[in-house]
């Protein structure tokens, strides 16, 4: 993980980082909101419903009274974060929120906005 990043950064990702390992999943994602405060998930797999992490992460916000966010992380083996995870992003931070797209080392591979 780069130490160039704010710590704020570094902590979100290494939070969605230990979500994906111990939890077993793709996917790792945690985002911060206005206050600060943070929200860590994993990929949910069910039958009767799939959602990525970081749409995990974001409704965990929003259910627990979140009304923006400041930036977001996800850990994945993925190339690139989908337009769907940048879209929950979007909605709750605005087009500008960064998301922070990382290995399963932690290494910051993109960095890219909601929008």
């Amino acid at each position: 993980m780069s130490d160039e990043l704010p710590a704020e950064d570094r902590k979100i990702i290494t939070l969605a980082r230990s979500t994906r390992a111990r939890n077993g999943v793709p996917e790792g994602a945690a985002v911060r909101d206005e206050t600060g405060r943070t929200y860590v998930a994993g990929t949910v797999a069910l039958e009767s419903l799939s959602l990525s992490a970081l749409q995990t992460a974001v409704a965990m916000a929003v259910a627990s009274g979140a009304t923006s966010l400041e930036a977001a992380a996800v850990v994945s083996e993925a190339e690139a974060v989908p337009d769907v995870d940048r879209a929950a992003v979007r909605d709750l931070g605005g087009a500008d929120t960064p998301v922070l797209l990382a290995g399963p080392d932690g290494t910051v591979r993109a960095t890219v906005t909601a929008g």
